[in-house]
């Protein structure tokens, strides 16, 4: 419904017009065929958007009305201004400039920008007035004032000490990975680019017998340097690098072992899904939220944000047309999928995260809710995190429903309360009654609501509720019992206030908190037993699970002390004494890593041995196997323990056939 946006313009031949949706620019004199390529003369073309397609023609007709309020009448179909180009200059040397310094180009997309987010009445009248006041000036108009002088070399010293600065929070990091978040590492980046970016463009210019001195290379360099891909990964992603690795699957180690505990399978699923998926309820934040796109074949599809519309989708894929689940129930899965949301970024909130989820599929009763708690504090147990460090917040949307409908609420407006409902910690009172307004109710109501939700016991909230489910309060009552002879009952704790945002949750929902406050949810979940027949099911399917985020947890695990070192390890650097025993040493290598063993092959030969003991360290292995003529021709291979004291027992001659028990050698198992 928006026009495409221009991106190239020209000066002095250029004439805008409006005609029905799109935006039509049109040149005279059109004599020239062919696609528009950066060397075309602009004066000689024809050329439009039509959609997001780029058009070449002789005349452009588009039948619609132009947009009510735009500014400038549209021209009749096809009609070509009668404009001259200058003799003195040709108008495409103008517009080269514009095309370099992307002036005009970024001033557009700023205004169309500005009408996409405001989407005023008639966007359309509203995008021609804001275009208007950005056609380049002509020859003939005054120049642009020159910017201000820059202090060249105040600004280099002042982007080199912001270098030393974002390298010094780097190397504190290494040492204590608490000491800066990757969030306030990033801010002092955009900093340094901030002032890369005022240095003027002929700066490294200013000494001409510098760039004397620094010869060929440096001028390599310095070209090299402007054609330089981004190295920062896309606003609100992460890069792994391998220490990154170590730490991730740490983590998703203790996951994986805990849901083996517990006895849930692994599964799996394509990161598109179909955008159908996460619209078929309404009132939920996270369709907002969705990076979607119609894809080559017409299909409209998403980056999933979440696993649940994934996994209730599989489950119907093996199920009857009766509605009979074909599987052995219950089904308990988990799954540690990435998920993708366009959020703001922020600590412990990225756009993309991994999420560790456990399903619970066919079970009724509360056990499934008490089962699924027990594995997340058991998670916590592992990881050396207490109830004096997170709680878990507990809540009943089947109560909050039956509340909600006593006060008025409607069917529809339900999960839109709900979604603002949830966001009472983070906004306070005064907004979530100012957002519920906004959905229809009245602020007599939106109070009531509020002081319903600052119930801090079950009993509490049936005292002071107005039309309670009672069933949904006594799911409430045992859930805590339960927990209790389970042995995390201090982990728990009811809160009103608690619907999560998802509209497809129906009965008990919690969420787990850092009881500090510092940080946002670290997990959530809760019941969904009508998903599934939202989705076409002809039998009602009773479901639990919870999503466990990588990005908030390892953020609490940071604050705590609890990350343990991830170092680079191996178990063997296998080295060839010479080129002629580089064969030997491959043998040995691969009867190594027959045996279990990491094998790091020393692939480029050192000069010194001292060298390949100090690659050995370095890369944090604990034995050198030397491969040398003297020990090869007795069938033998020279192995160090780099980690043993005792330098009169590190050392070992090793026959070939015996290398599988090297540890053995050195009195170990």
């Amino acid at each position: 419904k928006c026009p495409a946006l221009l991106r190239h313009l020209t000066a002095d031949l250029m004439e805008w017009t409006y005609e029905g949706k799109y935006l039509t620019v049109s040149r005279t004199s059109a004599t020239q065929e062919g696609p528009f390529t950066a060397g075309s003369s602009l004066e000689s073309e024809y050329w439009s958007f039509q959609g997001t397609q780029l058009k070449m023609n002789r005349k452009f007709v588009y039948g619609d009305a132009p947009s009510s309020g735009a500014s400038a009448e549209p021209k009749a179909a096809g009609k070509v201004s009668e404009s001259k180009p200058s003799a003195s200059k040709s108008p495409l040397q103008d517009a080269e400039q514009y095309l370099m310094k992307h002036q005009v180009q970024a001033r557009i997309e700023q205004a169309v920008n500005e009408i996409l987010k405001s989407m005023p009445e008639n966007p359309m009248a509203a995008l021609a007035q804001a275009l208007q006041t950005l056609t380049p000036a002509s020859s003939s108009e005054v120049s642009k004032p020159q910017a201000p002088a820059v202090d060249v070399g105040a600004l280099e010293a002042e982007i080199k000490s912001q270098g030393e600065k974002i390298r010094s929070m780097k190397e504190a990091v290494k040492s204590d990975p608490s000491a800066f978040s990757k969030e306030q590492i990033d801010v002092e980046v955009a900093k340094l680019k901030e002032l890369k970016a005022k240095m003027p463009a002929d700066s490294s210019d200013k000494d001409k017998g510098d760039k004397k001195e620094k010869g060929k290379k440096g001028k390599e360099d310095s070209k090299a340097s402007k054609h330089m891909i981004p190295v920062e990964p896309v606003m609100g992603t992460r890069d792994f690098y391998p220490e990154d690795m170590r730490a991730r699957n740490w983590l998703f180690g203790h996951f994986k072992e805990v849901a083996r505990r517990f006895a849930f399978q692994e599964y799996d699923a394509p990161v598109l899904e179909h955008e159908e998926l996460y619209k078929r309820k309404a009132g939920e934040e996270i369709t907002q939220q969705m990076y979607n796109f119609v894809d080559k074949s017409g299909y409209a599809v998403t980056l999933r944000p979440e696993m649940t519309p994934t996994l209730a989708r599989m489950i119907l894929g093996r199920t009857t047309e009766s509605g009979e689940t074909k599987m052995i129930l219950p089904v308990k899965w988990f799954s540690l999928p990435q998920c993708w949301r366009f959020e703001t970024t922020q600590r412990g909130r990225k756009r993309e995260h991994y999420q560790w989820n456990m399903d619970i599929v066919g079970v009724k009763s509360i056990t499934a809710e008490v089962e699924l708690l027990a594995a997340i504090t058991t998670f916590f147990t592992r990881v050396g995190i207490t109830a004096k460090d997170v709680g878990i917040k507990v809540n009943s949307r089947k109560v909050m429903a039956s509340i909600l409908k006593a006060q008025g609420i409607s069917e529809q407006q339900f999960a839109p309360v709900c979604v603002v409902v949830d966001k009472l910690d983070k906004i306070g009172p005064e907004e979530v009654t100012k957002e519920l307004v906004q959905l229809g109710v009245s602020e007599k109501t939106a109070g009531t609501i509020i002081e319903t939700m600052s119930a801090r016991s079950v009993e509490e909230l049936s005292t002071i509720a107005e039309g309670a489910d009672q069933e949904g309060l006594d799911e409430l009552k045992e859930l805590f019992v339960q927990a209790e002879a389970y042995g995390y009952g201090d982990f728990m704790q009811f809160d009103a206030s608690v619907v999560r945002g998802l509209a497809y949750y129906t009965g008990i929902v919690f969420e787990c908190f850092d009881r500090s406050g510092e940080l946002r949810a670290i997990c959530g979940g809760g019941r969904y037993d009508r998903l599934l027949s939202l989705y076409g099911s002809k039998q009602e399917v009773p479901c639990v699970g919870f999503g466990f985020g990588d990005c908030v947890i390892m953020e609490l695990l940071q604050m705590k002390n609890l990350l343990p070192d991830f170092p680079q390890l191996t178990d063997f650097v296998v080295a060839a004494f010479s080129k002629d025993m580089l064969p030997n040493a491959l043998t040995v290598a691969a009867k190594l890593r027959e045996a279990g063993a990491t094998v790091d092959m020393q692939v480029e030969l050192k000069k010194k041995v001292g060298q390949t003991f100090d690659y050995a360290n370095r890369v944090g292995a604990q034995y050198v196997a030397l491969v040398a003529p003297d020990e090869w021709d007795k069938n033998m291979v020279r192995v160090k323990d780099l980690r043993m004291e005792d330098k009169e027992a590190n050392q070992k001659d090793i026959p070939l056939d015996k290398l599988h028990e090297w540890r053995t050698f050195f009195g170990s198992t």
